[in-house]
């Protein structure tokens, strides 16, 4: 792995998608992945000068981006408290004019700074 590879698999982007939106509330598959696209560019623009942001625009071939479950708005609460006590710069994507918090995705981040704070998600699935 060539030492730019090594520096971009270092770093990551968290999406963090409300699952209940698939699964309870009868979304479609493409409306919640506008959510995290509209929430990822954001946090991308938000951000676009920080170091890591840089560093992981410059391959955009090689960006690395983790998408994981939130089951409901209650733990979607929770974590978004979390990233606020922690310093964890992120965007909440709220869909309007339904005013429904749907997405968080961070800034990008070196893996091993942010990766304890989401273990216990699992891989959005359908």
């Amino acid at each position: 792995m060539s030492p730019k590879n090594l520096v971009m698999s270092s770093i990551v982007q968290y999406i963090l998608v409300r699952g209940d939106l698939l699964k309870n509330l009868n979304w479609s598959l493409g409306a919640v992945v506008a959510q995290a696209c509209h929430a990822c560019v954001a946090v991308i623009h938000q951000y676009y000068t920080d170091e890591c942001t840089q560093q992981y625009v410059q391959d955009i071939d090689n960006m690395h981006k983790v998408v994981l479950e939130i089951p409901n708005e209650e733990e979607f609460k929770k974590i978004q408290d979390l990233l606020i006590e922690k310093n964890i710069y992120h965007k909440v994507w709220i869909e309007q004019p339904e005013n429904i918090s749907t997405c968080i995705a961070i800034k990008p981040y070196p893996k091993n700074n942010v990766q304890k704070y989401f273990k216990k998600y699992k891989l959005l699935s359908c």
